[in-house]
């Protein structure tokens, strides 16, 4: 489609007002205003090309537009006076009355531009990312295989490891060294350094209160552990700290629960 240039509309629109502005002030000579609007049009027509050197194709668009314009109104006068009017064209044929043209765009152009449309597949084939799962089965087919590997586990061990229970504790004999169970026994290694006070009491609750304050203090929701860096390096650290504890408590604890090394004193825990 051949776009006009603004310049070139411009001008075109303002030789037809002129055109219309000579034609209402020629009076009821319909037939002498008309060629005088043809001539006028043509003589600021032919300017125009002159200067702006318009195309042919459009000059002559342009001539044929204002023919059957001027024919149209000839023809609604006649039929008002009760006659048959016809007009001459300045070519000197006789051009018989038609009907008016279609309402046209700019240039004469009847096409439209509705939208813009971005280019791309009409059908998305790509899918889209959950977040979310169903608990059945993906949540607990993990848990059963969980349970049923952990069960496998337990077996083996108690058919290889001998774990059988101990005597009746005797009050009137207390074992040297007196531990308690393994998962007590960083408690125990922390009363050995500090106060009862301090050791079962202060810094425990400052570790669970931390831990509780972490949720508020670390906020963001994604669960990757690359954008988890302060969560997970807290309870690293807390789980690293009680890990510790209970090793050294364990395996490096002898009687009177002094410290031993275990390659040298011997290994004074009983699973």
């Amino acid at each position: 489609m051949t776009e006009i240039p603004e310049h070139l509309r411009k001008r075109a629109e303002a030789a037809r007002k002129k055109a219309e502005e000579a034609k209402a002030g020629a009076g009821d000579d319909a037939a002498g205003a008309t060629a005088g609007d043809d001539a006028a049009g043509s003589s600021g027509e032919a300017a125009s090309a002159g200067d702006s050197k318009i195309p042919a194709h459009l000059l002559e668009r342009s001539r044929a537009a204002k023919a059957r314009k001027a024919g149209g109104e000839a023809s609604a006068e006649a039929e008002g006076g009760g006659g048959v009017a016809t007009m001459a064209p300045p070519g000197g044929a006789v051009a018989a009355a038609g009907p008016p043209p279609a309402a046209t765009g700019p240039g004469g152009h009847t096409q439209r531009l509705l939208t813009v449309v971005k280019s791309g597949s009409i059908q998305d084939v790509k899918a889209t990312p959950v977040d979310k799962v169903h608990v059945w089965p993906h949540l607990l087919a993990i848990e059963l295989l969980a349970s049923l590997v952990m069960t496998a586990f337990l077996l083996v061990f108690s058919i290889f490891v001998n774990a059988p229970l101990l005597e009746l504790a005797n009050p009137n004999s207390t074992p040297n060294p007196s531990k308690a169970p393994w998962y007590f026994l960083g408690l125990q290694e922390l009363l050995t350094m500090f106060h009862p006070m301090v050791a079962g009491v202060t810094v425990p609750g400052m570790g669970i209160f931390l831990l509780i304050l972490a949720p508020y203090m670390d906020k963001n929701p994604s669960n990757k552990p690359e954008d988890r860096k302060f969560a997970i390096s807290l309870f690293t650290l807390f789980l690293m700290f009680w890990a510790i504890l209970v090793i050294v408590g364990s395996f490096f604890r002898g009687e009177g629960f002094n410290f031993t090394a275990p390659w040298s004193g011997g290994l004074f825990f009983d699973l």
